[in-house]
């Protein structure tokens, strides 16, 4: 077991996190940059409403929610690369469709075939296939902090790219990433020897009803959710407050979400080493679902000045990412052994649809009742989740290992109740056809070692 204590990761690896890291951050890119402005530049669309704004600004949620986890699965049986190539193709074609749209139902139509390239299990799959098991924990955190710098380059880069070359030349600019993502997995990651089946970075079939029995995981899913249809419908409200209510021109945007993003990612951070050192994520979360709450009735009550509007927006950003951040990984400490890849699935179906139903109801509510109705109706979507998740449990503080194992430990009668006996294993399951041990340890109590010496033992 010498080359499972190797801490570096080899060449090949690092180019499969880097360059999928990429991929996945070019495609964010794509489709968080019009959140920004697609609720003050659309409506020069012909046919818009803020309706159909909001229409346009959730759309791709609901093909993404549809396909994320059966192109998961097809994934699994004709391979990665093809999945991938196929779902990068569709986004560009999307892109270029909502690009030469001149009504703004043909920005949803391309919005929506941008979410049908659902390529994102498809991805972590791959990494899977090119990381060995004790580096692909630092790969996958690689792809999350992608995703979290794609998010806030996209408020900020959104504006300045619509400002220079119109709603057109941003989508133009999306389907360009989305053919360099095609270019990096062709030219730059690495081939793989074959399809790892792995439980943690795959949906698994027999895993899905159990998850989706499981209430601990549901309320992470409606936290996800909710959280998502909040941010769609904020970036209805919002654009058009700093409008009407700050005197900001929609062409100076771009500095609030830079300044929001900067303070807010610092701001987290304190938050973030409070809850995992004491162990209080819970109080954590509930503080940030309330903290969200009161940022929405912040904007109703007080949103009336160009100041009060950027406060308010520092202050969301502080919650919306330590949320963004808390979510995933209590998925990871809550889901049982072997079924994280399953839970991550769902969770990921949550998002999308959170995304979806959060544009279609920041846009119905902005039509009908205006500003009000959407600040007002995010800050009953925050005190929705805020009751749900008053009644979780403090979560177990556990790390996920996947452990290889001999024929000889694979008939071994009793392996599994032998290990959950020890202190600081939580739970352990074995997979025979993957030749595998999945379990849950406190690392305060128990290290990799350790496990991997009880093991050989066995």
């Amino acid at each position: 077991m010498q080359d499972q204590h190797s801490e570096r990761m080899s060449g090949s690896e690092s180019r499969a996190a880097i360059g999928l890291a990429m991929v996945f951050a070019f495609r964010m890119l794509g489709m968080f940059m019009v959140l920004p402005v697609l609720a003050t530049y659309g409506m020069d669309l012909k046919g818009s409403t803020p309706a159909l704004i909001g229409l346009a600004i959730g759309a791709y949620g609901l093909t993404q929610a549809l396909l994320q986890i059966p192109f998961g699965m097809l994934s699994d049986r004709i391979g990665r690369r093809p999945v991938i190539y196929v779902g990068l193709v569709v986004f560009a074609l999307g892109s270029l469709l909502a690009a030469n749209a001149d009504s703004i139902q043909g920005v949803i139509a391309g919005r929506i075939l941008q979410g049908a390239g659902a390529i994102s299990a498809a991805v972590m799959a791959l990494l899977s296939d090119l990381t060995r098991e004790q580096h692909r924990t630092k790969a996958m955190a690689m792809i999350g902090m992608s995703m979290g710098l794609s998010f806030a380059i996209a408020m900020v880069v959104g504006p300045l790219l619509t400002r220079a070359f119109g709603l057109s030349g941003l989508f133009l600019a999306t389907a360009a990433m989305a053919l360099l993502g095609i270019v990096l997995v062709a030219g730059f990651v690495p081939r793989s020897t074959g399809t790892l089946i792995h439980r943690e970075s795959g949906v698994n079939k027999t895993a899905l009803l159990p998850t989706l029995k499981n209430l601990d995981l549901l309320r992470l899913d409606f936290g996800i959710l909710v959280l998502h249809a909040i941010l769609m419908a904020s970036f209805i409200g919002l654009p058009m407050a700093l409008v009407e209510q700050g005197g900001l021109p929609k062409e100076q945007h771009w500095w609030v979400y830079l300044t929001a993003l900067l303070l807010g990612l610092f701001g987290m951070v304190p938050f973030i080493i409070y809850g995992e050192k004491k162990r209080q994520m819970k109080r954590v979360l509930l503080g940030s679902v309330a903290a969200l709450m009161l940022c929405e009735l912040y904007f109703l009550l007080f949103g009336s000045s160009l100041v009060s509007l950027v406060v308010g927006i520092v202050l969301f950003f502080i919650a919306f990412n330590l949320l963004e951040a808390s979510l995933p990984s209590l998925i990871s400490k809550v889901a049982p052994a072997g079924s994280k890849g399953t839970a991550m699935g769902v969770y990921s179906t949550s998002q999308f649809l959170g995304a979806a139903l959060g544009g279609m109801l920041g846009g119905w509510l902005f039509q009908h009742f205006g500003l009000t109705g959407v600040f007002g109706g995010c800050a009953v979507l925050a005190l929705s989740w805020l009751v749900f998740a008053v009644t979780m449990r403090e979560p177990p503080y556990v790390t996920s290992l996947r452990l290889p194992l001999s024929a000889a430990a694979l008939q071994e009668v009793g392996l599994v109740e032998r290990l959950k006996a020890v202190p600081g294993v939580a739970d352990a399951v074995v997979v025979r056809e993957e030749a595998a041990i999945y379990i849950k340890v406190d690392t305060q109590q128990l290290d990799r070692t350790s496990v991997e010496r009880l093991i050989e033992s066995a």
